[in-house]
């Protein structure tokens, strides 16, 4: 069974937010809600990088560790989603999450903000498979289909990236290898400096 992830490469991410845009529009999101969005680091300076950040299914999520409803589950594909019948809206899995992820879908007291919405990976919900209730609640289901998310088939550079997480981190394998940048790629000389071009070697001993 196929574990399905998530990854975007910064190297071929534009910022041109396409895969914002497939998102609202396949599932009809509501206006002040988005599933997914792209922040840029640097921004206007050399060097800048962007990336699509949305929920990334966790292996170990903490919004399912936090629900006080247990509103969280996880699909054989390894998707994490929620019932929304059951969520209260408490907002614990927006605290909890890295990403951002779950929203509430409206502004206002606590109370009056409704169910809380985070992105699908296009599986839909725990209604029957392509029906309106399913649609209405949780937007289009893709995968029951045999589509990957839109917003990944959208990415206009492929930057995006989402499907079988084998599969997915093979491609970006072959991407890292093919640029020649070696450790660096992974931030290993900024987490713990570059080499130094050779080993110290202690200090002569004068003679006696």
């Amino acid at each position: 069974m196929a574990r399905m992830k998530f990854i975007c490469d910064s190297e071929r991410c534009i910022e041109c937010n396409g895969c914002v845009t497939a998102c609202k529009a396949e599932h009809d999101i509501p206006w002040g809600v988005n599933r997914r969005r792209v922040v840029t680091l640097n921004d206007g300076e050399a060097g800048e990088k962007s990336i699509s950040v949305a929920c990334m299914h966790c292996s170990d999520a903490p919004c399912m560790a936090v629900c006080p409803v247990d509103c969280f589950y996880r699909t054989e594909e390894g998707v994490v989603l929620h019932d929304k019948d059951i969520c209260i809206g408490c907002g614990y899995c927006s605290y909890a999450c890295p990403f951002g992820a779950p929203q509430f879908p409206s502004s206002g007291t606590f109370g009056m903000r409704g169910k809380m919405d985070k992105c699908t990976f296009c599986a839909g919900g725990p209604e029957p498979n392509g029906s309106q209730a399913e649609y209405e609640k949780y937007g289009r289901n893709r995968l029951s289909e045999g589509k990957l998310p839109a917003c990944a088939e959208m990415c206009s550079t492929k930057a995006l990236l989402g499907g079988d997480g084998d599969v997915v981190a093979d491609i970006f394998r072959t991407r890292v290898l093919s640029r020649g940048k070696g450790s660096e790629v992974w931030g290993w000389g900024t987490a713990y400096g570059k080499p130094t071009g050779g080993a110290t070697t202690p200090e002569a001993k004068p003679g006696k």
